[in-house]
């Protein structure tokens, strides 16, 4: 049975992002928001090149917004692959951030993976604040490329 990501009551929802123009083009603002400066950090930001990016990885991915006291503020990615759960997209708009939201939604993606006996995996930018979060949580390193961090959360 494939993983999914139940709502979490008594104000976060999950509704899965549909390949419509205007999931994706949510998908795609809420990551310029959120990543977007960490990108311009380092590149500059290519609006061709992050929109064909987006289009190539859009399809491939189990997205869903992130539904907060019924308001869109955000997205994640959570698949599971043969032997773990795989979280990516995982993008929460700047006024939303840093009071505690990204916590509670972490927990429940760990509450699922636990429950499915499976590790979960992410990586994110070097430069990107988000890692406090996840070795908050006990991921660990499993290797690193010159951008980014792989991280390991074993099932507990």
């Amino acid at each position: 049975m494939p993983l999914t990501l139940p709502d979490l009551p008594p104000d976060f929802a999950f509704p899965a992002l549909t390949l419509s123009a205007a999931d994706s083009d949510f998908a795609f603002e809420v990551k310029r928001a959120a990543l977007g400066p960490y990108i311009e950090e380092k590149w500059d930001w290519d609006e061709a090149f992050q929109r064909k990016m987006h289009a190539d990885r859009y399809s491939a991915v189990a997205a869903y917004a992130i539904t907060y006291q019924d308001q869109r503020i955000g997205t994640i990615g959570f698949t599971q692959k043969d032997d773990h759960a795989r979280i990516g997209e995982f993008y929460i708009l700047p006024s939303f951030q840093n009071i505690g939201l990204g916590s509670r939604i972490m927990q429940h993606c760990i509450d699922q993976t636990n429950s499915a006996r499976l590790d979960l995996r992410l990586e994110y930018l070097k430069w990107n604040p988000v890692g406090s979060l996840y070795r908050r949580f006990g991921f660990e390193d499993t290797h690193e490329t010159d951008t980014h961090y792989h991280l390991i959360r074993k099932a507990d």
